[in-house]
């Protein structure tokens, strides 16, 4: 996927502005990205607002606007505030908006543009990774409604859990073949699976305390995953 700084940008859709003025607007409709509290253009001083076209340009001067640091992750991508997020749509909300704002269209533009391009670029990708992975999206959704797991705290991991991780990393340590380490990966997939589903009753009934307990369990999986890709990778 796209960085948030300039680069060689995939040419995916086939579909290029070739400049502020013949960039195509979104085909949803979502707020703002420049927020409607910007009271004017910082290039033109045209008033600002929500009615600002594609949300992204002034309507004057056509200069891109700065981004709204108060904007969320769901409404910057255009989803509902929810645990269950449809992954398409949010890839196609993704390549939509980098095609809007990706440094490799602003070469030729302001500094100021320049910058306001690297900052939503970042943003954009930001957003569409924390809300792509069950995970990170349950912690995101979680800090939302004032709830947060600081990293490295057990938040009331029962001794049976700890237990069967430990044992599961030890026997992992321990994996020497392709198959054995196929099968740790098959059950650490089965049992995030079963957590993502569990996770996703939690949000639905506001049950924040069960959410943050499903989520430090995944947290130690993921933990286990990423120990098993260092496994696969040829010394």
């Amino acid at each position: 996927m796209w960085g948030g700084r300039a680069g060689a940008l995939p040419r995916v859709w086939g579909l290029w502005p070739t400049g502020a003025l013949g960039r195509r607007p979104l085909s949803c409709n979502a707020p703002s990205l420049a927020g409607s509290s910007s009271p004017q253009c910082w290039n033109c001083g045209g008033p600002g607002g929500p009615m600002r076209e594609d949300g992204f340009f002034c309507p004057q001067c056509r200069a891109l606007q700065p981004p709204d640091p108060t904007r969320d992750h769901f409404s910057l991508m255009d989803c509902k505030r929810s645990f269950n997020v449809d992954t398409a749509k949010l890839q196609h909300r993704y390549q939509q908006l980098q095609r809007l704002v990706h440094p490799d269209f602003f070469g030729q533009r302001s500094q100021t543009e320049k910058d306001f391009s690297e900052k939503h670029s970042t943003l954009v990708n930001d957003a569409y990774k924390t809300l792509l992975a069950p995970l990170s999206r349950g912690l995101y959704l979680l800090k939302l409604h004032g709830v947060e797991i600081p990293e490295g705290t057990d938040y009331k991991m029962d001794n049976q859990f700890l237990m069967e991780i430990m044992d599961i990393n030890e026997k992992l340590a321990e994996a020497q073949s392709e198959a054995a380490i196929n099968e740790f990966e098959s059950i650490v997939r089965a049992k995030q699976k079963e957590l993502t589903d569990n996770l996703s009753r939690a949000f639905e009934q506001d049950d924040f305390e069960k959410a943050k307990e499903i989520l430090t369990k995944m947290r130690y999986f993921s933990n286990v995953e990423e120990k098993i890709k260092l496994k696969m990778v040829p010394l």
